[in-house]
């Protein structure tokens, strides 16, 4: 697990890689405009910027996917044997631009964004870029030797004894599909219902979700507006609406809305925390996973006074320890975790008595 690493005094260094001649200028122009981040060099493709690292060294490298000569996932796998940097993917909005994303994310990306354009207008996308260059400046990545596997076969998934009318709340920002991955694909098939926001662009969201399902015992869908929340099922909100917990008598639902950047985010997890402890209360479990920022932290805080049951993953097992840090902070965290032993816990407190 990559873990928190200091980086220079100095500015972030950064090497764009996209051939695209628009996004390199938009690039340069709004990453330009923050003191705190330094473009050192933008290249055209992964030969040239192959070369640039060697003689820039940069802290962190923007790189998109679809490139001449070698494309982008190619060139991740390349540098993650031999010359491993925090990369961050920078795709197009598209259903096959979301599958690939995911390989990279196995394949050591810290992040994934999608590039400006009708759906992500370019202010939200420098506003969203600046931050994630900044925490991935801060993460230590190792050499890898191929992608990262997973399987139903590969994973022991955990018993739960009852069900229970619990609903779990789960937000996860940088680092959160591979904390996601561990956490669900462990849970048993009559596990509580599960809701999540993870911050990732529109189209990306749905193909981790299938994803998902194709390795969990429990279905695993993106999540549709008035889709109810059910035992043995986990919905993840869409990259481009916010995601609210309902409840209509006995039946919980989730609804979907549009609406600016909350906490910069959108979907936001104060947003998903906040209806969850106004619905669920007591009968609710959240979890905040890694990620930067303070997303979840404050909404986290309103759920464990409401009532609710709540963790936070620990440092050492952290991507970015961001969030789940905030969170503590405030004093909204009961249990403070390694990914490996929230799973457990999580279906121990939704089977618990009240």
């Amino acid at each position: 697990m990559p873990s928190s690493t200091p980086a220079s005094n100095g500015p972030v260094r950064v090497l764009i890689v996209d051939d695209s001649a628009m996004v390199r200028r938009i690039f340069r122009d709004e990453l330009g405009r923050d003191p705190g981040i330094e473009v050192v060099g933008a290249a055209t493709d992964p030969y040239m910027a192959r070369d640039l690292i060697v003689k820039l060294k940069p802290d962190v490298i923007t790189l998109d996917i679809e490139m001449p000569r070698m494309d982008g996932l190619t060139f991740l796998r390349k540098l993650m044997r031999h010359f491993p940097l925090p990369v961050i993917i920078v795709s197009s909005l598209t259903k096959k631009g979301g599958d690939v994303a995911l390989e990279a994310l196995e394949a050591g990306a810290i992040e994934v964004m999608c590039k400006p354009g009708a759906a992500y207008t370019v202010g939200d996308m420098s506003v969203e870029l600046i931050d994630k260059i900044k925490a991935a400046a801060h993460v230590r990545v190792d050499k890898r030797t191929g992608p990262l596997s997973g399987g139903r076969a590969a994973v022991k998934q955990l018993a739960m004894t009852r069900t229970t009318n619990k609903v779990v709340a789960i937000g996860a920002s940088t680092g959160g599909t591979q904390a996601l991955t561990t956490l669900l694909t462990a849970m048993p098939p009559n596990c509580p219902p599960i809701v999540i926001v993870q911050h990732m662009p529109e189209h990306f969201t749905r193909s981790f979700a299938n994803r998902l399902n194709e390795l969990c015992a429990i279905r695993v869908k993106e999540a549709e507006d008035g889709d109810s929340v059910l035992p043995g099922q986990a919905l993840i909100a869409s990259g481009s609406h916010h995601m609210l917990l309902q409840r209509s008598g006995a039946r919980y639902m989730v609804r979907l809305r549009s609406g600016p950047l909350v906490s910069r985010h959108r979907p936001s997890v104060d947003v998903l925390f906040k209806s969850t402890a106004r619905f669920a209360g007591k009968n609710a479990v959240g979890v905040i996973l890694t990620g930067m920022g303070r997303d979840g932290a404050e909404s986290m805080k309103i759920m464990h006074e409401a009532g609710a049951k709540t963790i936070a993953q620990d440092e050492a097992s952290c991507v970015v320890f961001g969030m789940p840090r905030e969170a503590i902070a405030l004093g909204g965290v009961d249990f403070v975790l390694p990914l490996d032993g929230i799973a457990r816990k999580l279906l121990a407190l939704a089977a618990a008595e009240d």
